[in-house]
């Protein structure tokens, strides 16, 4: 770990230095001390760890113990500048720097790398409770004593040092949270909390600290859905006939989910300080997050080619030039009930070592050891149910059994849910039976159920030696880091059917909930299963084993060992360092060759394993000018990089055997044909690469007021996208289909589609950034103040083969950040909001498997009040209200990407999904002493 890294915290109580390595400027304006608590104190050492890091970044600081300034960790770093938080769930998961996806980030905890819970690198930072941590640098340009600095950005989760504290401090906070509104699902708490304690104390004359803390949560989420399959239009089915040509929604559904999020975390910090010459840290850090998820509602069909189904009363309204069906009534939907039961657990342990010993006045030598693991069980349950009862069950020969035909009434909105009025009652229990009821012959089964499954380990050594020194440069120090991370994945996938040769059969009253209401699309109730307790009671289980099964596990190893070095120097009003890194990288992927080219016939997988290594050279400059007053000059260069997604590194290959390559062309005896095709993953993969160049003007006028400009400029070398080169399937026995071929001469070579390393492009993008305390412009106005930031980038990345020019994942073209602020005499007021433009996100998608999706404009309101009492028998007791989307925002996606999906005739994009989570409201009380 880095001297960066192991940056001491400060925190009320801790003594405010600047470490004793940054250089100091001698003409920087020193700026008056003042002492400030609570919202500006948090205010105050963001700007310091900002004005003082040589290199870019920007941070976050807790106002006090257990107190960063919101209630998820993600919902903090997305406020600073340039970063923008995906909500997934109604909760922010996931964080883009600068307009770059998240698998470009590094996340670091101390400095050090984190194994990730999810399919590929990005880190999921509702893992890490925002009570447990002091602060989260975001560096924006590297730092080369920092190994695995992303490319976009890397993020530095800190948390405190207890030998910074010079007295014991215990804090202690409590707070309730409820979701606004019923029980989406009645059987599943709208209401929660969280808890949390946190000790520092000193020991052994001030040689020995010791910090230790505890975070609990448990809260609750909801979810109101509404999803959108596609548009079309219906003219053989509709009057009157002027709506003819109209586009109607040709399915939809919508769902009412509720969650319950449990999480238990520790963190343990050793300190051990016995002499000016030996200092060791020891961190501990353990989380358990579980998660359960029910969700219940109702999805159809609205399809002219299905069921016969036809639409009257259609009314009609031009949208971009195309005539679009705003109201009407379906005759013939068959709705299918849903009933799902997905569980999640997550547990990540992180430990790290740190040693440093002076061995003179000028030399120090580090080392620092760490472990990170993180592993992942899910549970992705769901079953189909319809109104009747049949002998049986739904199959291709069958189509019918069950299946009652419905008349339903629709009306889409502009923007919101459409309103809905069916005919049936779909929460009666003496009509409403398990079972499948899909139109075109069923789904071919009664439900699904999947059980994701990821480990990752993270083993580092990192050794460092560095030396003061005389002259323009100040310090050197050099160094070597080798991480060995490994990752799995595997997802078993089963069918499941209903007992007794899939006869549909009505739900025991004992093992039904309260219907749930699905009136927020006017569409009334549906039945309600429990399924923890009635899921093997009704059905079977039969394992998955088709290609896609294959394809979803993998093994990947990596090696990376990173030589670094870095100068620091000063000179007039010049300081800053230059550094470079030498990265030496081996990868290696095990997967399998999905042979399914047997109809009818096991898949006979053959295992393959397949790798690379490379060496990256990295150099980086980060340079300061001080203008004087305050004002400053920032520049920084340098080459970056960032390893490529895990999912994409796989070795499997899915083959496939065209057998009616002749057909359409003229084939002769002993003509060579190329009837061979393959789609997969590819083990050779190479790092994404790019310059980066930085230019910043930054005004520190107080210790809580500050303005920032920077712009930044980064040229991808490469970008990883979809390609099409050959592939050599010799030793894949020819398909009995082959036949077809006979006296044809079979090449072995064929194409294969997998993401391969193509062209790059330009991401580019300015910042503004300030915080403002109106106390500074005018006395009477102390306490009020503002902080803010906002965010232009565009880029020209990821063109696909064909030439279209589609969108990176994460880029939003603006973002913006807003926050404004009272505090004074123990009284505290906050209201801030977020925004960002539409924009490209991943997200999970059909059987279990992640893609993308457009996401459009996303805002956040958030508001607290609260009061701290500052003397008598209270001191130190702090009462707090917070309300949590206190709009009500709602989550859009629309359809298609890019350029797919169905459009208006003026090239206009249609609504897909519309959600709302409601607001969330949170009372607590802290208490320090």
């Amino acid at each position: 770990m880095s001297s960066v890294a192991a940056l001491a915290i400060a925190l009320p109580g801790a003594v405010l230095a600047q470490d004793a390595q940054t250089p100091q400027d001698p003409d920087a304006t020193q700026l008056d001390e003042v002492i400030v608590t609570g919202i500006r104190r948090g205010i105050a050492d963001s700007i310091t760890i900002k004005r003082d890091e040589t290199s870019l970044v920007e941070a976050i600081s807790a106002e006090d113990i257990g107190k960063l300034p919101d209630v998820s960790i993600a919902e903090s770093i997305a406020r600073l500048p340039g970063l923008a938080a995906q909500r997934v769930n109604g909760r922010a998961q996931v964080i883009s720097i600068r307009g770059l996806a998240p698998d470009f980030t590094t996340t670091l905890l101390n400095g050090r790398q984190q194994a990730s819970s999810g399919d590929n690198r990005s880190v999921e930072f509702d893992q890490y409770p925002s009570e447990l941590l002091a602060s989260v640098v975001i560096y924006k340009t590297p730092d080369a004593e920092i190994s695995g600095m992303g490319l976009s950005g890397t993020a530095d989760l800190r948390t405190v040092r207890p030998l910074t504290f010079r007295e014991r401090a215990i804090a202690v906070n409590v707070r309730g949270e409820l979701i606004e509104g019923d029980a989406l699902n009645d059987d599943v708490r709208n209401y929660g909390g969280r808890a949390s304690i946190s000790y520092i104390d000193q020991f052994a004359d001030g040689t020995f600290g010791l910090a230790l803390g505890y975070a609990h949560l448990d809260s609750p989420s909801q979810n109101q859905h509404y999803k959108a399959y596609g548009y079309e239009a219906f003219g053989f089915a509709v009057t009157p006939d002027s709506a003819d040509d109209a586009l109607i929604l040709n399915g939809q559904e919508l769902f009412a989910t509720s969650r319950l999020n449990t999480r238990d975390a520790f963190i343990a910090i050793a300190e051990w300080r016995p002499n000016d010459r030996l200092h060791s840290i020891l961190d501990l850090y353990y989380s358990k997050f579980d998660q359960e998820e029910t969700t219940r509602g109702a999805q159809w069909f609205s399809n002219g080619w299905a069921d016969n189904a036809t639409f009257t009363d259609v009314q009609t309204e031009d949208r971009g030039g195309s005539t679009f069906a705003r109201s009407g009534t379906l005759n013939g939907g068959v709705p299918i009930i849903r009933n799902d039961f997905n569980t999640r657990e997550d547990e990540l342990f992180s430990v790290g070592l740190n040693n440093e010993y002076q061995i003179d006045d000028r030399t120090r030598v580090r080392a620092d050891l760490s472990y990170s693991s993180n592993t992942r069980d899910e549970q992705i349950l769901e079953t189909y149910a319809g109104y009747g009862l049949g002998a049986g069950g739904v199959t291709p020969g069958t189509p019918n059994v069950g299946r009652t035909l419905d008349t339903i009434t629709f009306e889409v909105n502009d923007d919101g849910y459409p309103t809905y009025s069916e005919g049936l009652n779909y929460a009666d229990a003496n009509q409403v039976s398990l079972g499948d009821r899909a139109p075109w012959g069923g789904w071919g089964h009664d439900g699904a159920i999947r059980f994701p499954h990821v480990e990752e380990n993270i083993f580092a050594v990192d050794l460092n030696a560095e030396r003061d020194l005389d002259g323009f440069f100040t310090r050197v120090s050099a160094g070597v880091n080798f991480a060995n991370r490994d990752k799995m994945k595997r997802v078993d996938d089963f069918d499941l059917f209903l007992k007794n040769g899939r006869q549909q059969v009505l739900v025991d009253p004992q093992y039904l909930a309260s219907p749930t209401s699905l009136g927020f699309g006017g569409f009334g109730e549906v039945l309600s299963v429990d399924l923890t307790r009635a899921l093997d009671v009704y059905y079977d289980r039969a394992p998955i084993l088709d290609a896609n099964y294959f394809d979803k596990n993998w093994d990947i190893e990596e090696k990376v060992t990173t030589f670094f070095a870095k100068a620091d120097f000063e000179g007039g009003r010049f300081r800053g360092n230059i550094g470079l890194q030498i990265v030496q990288q081996e990868q290696e992927s095990t997967g399998v060759v999905i042979n399914a080219l047997e109809q009818g016939q096991p898949i006979v997988p053959t295992s393959i394993t397949k790798g690379a290594d490379y060496t990256d050279i990295l150099p980086s400059l980060n340079l300061i000018y001080d203008l004087g007053g305050g004002h400053r000059l920032r520049f920084a260069a340098s080459k970056t990089m960032a390893r490529p997604r895990m999912d994409e590194m796989r070795a499997n290959v899915t083959p496939s055997f065209d057998a009616l390559v002749c057909t359409g062309q003229p084939c002769t005896p002993g003509q060579t044909v190329n009837p061979w095709s393959a789609s997969g993953g590819n083990p050779e993969l190479e790092p994404w690469r790019a310059d980066a160049y930085d230019l910043a003007y930054e005004w520190y006028v107080d210790s809580t007021t500050y303005f920032s400009i920077a712009a930044f400029y980064k040229e991808l070398e490469t970008y990883i996208y979809q390609q099409t080169g050959t592939f050599d399937f010799s030793g894949i026995p020819l398909p009995s289909t082959a036949s077809a071929l006979a006296g044809m001469v079979i090449s072995p070579i064929g194409q294969i589609t997998l993401p391969a390393n193509g062209d790059g492009g330009v991401v580019q993008g300015l910042e503004v950034s300030g915080a403002l305390n109106f106390g500074t412009i005018w006395e009477p106005l102390d306490g009020f103040g503002m902080t803010g930031s906002i965010s232009f980038t565009e880029s020209d990345l990821n063109p696909s083969p064909n030439g279209d020019e589609v969108r990176i994942p994460g880029l939003s073209g603006m973002v913006y950040n807003l926050t404004g602020y009272y505090e004074r005499n123990g009284f505290q007021a906050r209201i801030s909001k977020r925004f960002r433009e539409a924009f490209k996100g991943e997200v999970v998608q059909l059987f279990a498997t992640r893609g993308y999706t457009e996401i459009l404009d996303d805002e956040q309101v958030d508001a607290q009040i609260g009061y701290t009492f500052q003397s008598g028998q209270l001191e130190g007791l702090g009462l707090l209200f917070q309300v949590n989307n206190l709009t009500n925002s709602p989550y859009r996606t629309r359809l298609g990407l890019d350029t797919g999906g169905t459009t208006t005739a003026d090239g206009g994009t249609l609504p897909e999904t519309y959600e709302e989570y409601g607001r969330q409201f949170l009372f607590g009380i802290n208490y320090r002493f």
